[in-house]
């Protein structure tokens, strides 16, 4: 009987519960912040104008800040969706750099190509990049899922783009859906998923 392990490569990984840190930590922070209400939203916010004027914390926190409960809880199940769907397959450096590049994506999509977008709030575009990395990790892993996942989220995307949000999604989360940053959100997903792939930095594959 052979015992050899399978190389990373050519399996998903091991399932391990550690894995799930930056998903809750992700919940965590989301529902916190729901807590403030409006002063915490106004203030967290992505917002082009308080950018300018040197507040850039608002890069990372408009991504955890939504615009009511009825916004907050549909990102909330898809995060936690997304979590299962690629347990076993994301380690918390995957999370971390999907997430983080993502962020990064929109942030810079939003400010340089978006200049008519005032301000943002929500993780549907970080999501969208979770959705995009896990699909292409499958995708390398020669996983029928990530076909599946791939082939999905291209064909929502070119609607949005053409016909914009999904009908009801407006109406469902109270305010205007940016489908401007779940493009780029998968984009940076995408990204991050071939860096760390294609670029290890030194870390060891095992």
């Amino acid at each position: 009987m052979n015992t050899n392990p399978i190389p990373r490569g050519d399996r998903v990984a091991e399932r391990r519960p550690r894995d799930w840190i930056t998903v809750l930590v992700i919940l965590a922070i989301c529902l916190a912040l729901a807590v403030g209400g409006n002063d915490v939203r106004e203030l967290a916010r992505y917002e082009r104008v308080g950018l300018e004027g040197g507040q850039y914390w608002r890069l990372l926190s408009g991504h955890l800040v939504h615009l009511g409960w009825g916004h907050l809880w549909p990102n909330v199940a898809a995060l936690l969706i997304v979590g299962f769907l690629f347990e076993g397959v994301f380690r918390t450096a995957d999370w971390l750099r999907s997430g983080l590049v993502s962020v990064a994506a929109i942030d810079a999509g939003l400010y340089l190509l978006e200049p008519t977008v005032p301000w943002y709030v929500g993780l549907s575009g970080v999501l969208h990049g979770f959705v995009a990395a896990g699909a292409f990790a499958l995708l390398l892993q020669r996983q029928a899922l990530g076909a599946v996942l791939a082939i999905g989220l291209c064909g929502k995307l070119l609607f949005e783009q053409i016909f914009g949000p999904v009908p009801l999604t407006a109406g469902a989360v109270g305010g205007p859906v940016i489908v401007a940053a779940h493009l780029y959100g998968a984009a940076g997903g995408f990204v991050a998923t071939a860096v760390g792939h294609f670029v290890p930095l030194g870390r060891q594959r095992v």
